[in-house]
């Protein structure tokens, strides 16, 4: 017999301001995997960065996207994302993106927000940000 105790059907979104553009997440943290729809700016950027423990991959929906990823042997390479088509981008492999002369969406597939995001560069002056400093954002909504 299966058990249905959690099955639901409740809908769910969250939206975090970046200082790059938005993300609406579509799951609430307690799954084994979350996707995120990013919304960035034109000209604006992430944090060159890297996770230690989650992986993505991330999808260019609309517009103009770049990609900043490390190869194989620790190069950063830089070019521009092909629409529909995916980056996969593993624990500790170093990475950013940003928005061309056009803003742009990008769909994010991941393992859920553990661990930590190592910012390597910021052009906004953030930090590392640890599980508990998402937690806390969290709750703020």
């Amino acid at each position: 017999m299966k058990d249905t105790s959690k099955f639901s059907v409740k809908p769910y979104i969250l939206k975090v301001d970046k200082p790059w553009g938005f993300e609406l997440i579509f799951s609430d943290g307690s799954t084994k995997v979350t996707s995120k729809l990013l919304h960035v700016t034109a000209g604006r950027r992430s944090s060159l960065q890297f996770h230690d423990t989650k992986e993505e991959i991330l999808t260019l929906i609309s517009g103009e996207g770049i990609l900043e990823l490390e190869d194989s042997l620790g190069n950063i390479q830089k070019f521009n994302m092909e629409l529909r088509k995916s980056y996969l981008i593993l624990p500790n492999q170093i990475h950013r993106f940003s928005a061309g002369q056009t803003d742009c969406e990008i769909m994010e597939a991941s393992t859920p927000e553990k661990g930590n995001t190592v910012r390597l560069e910021d052009d906004y002056k953030r930090g590392i940000e640890t599980e508990s400093d998402r937690q806390n954002a969290r709750q703020k909504f």
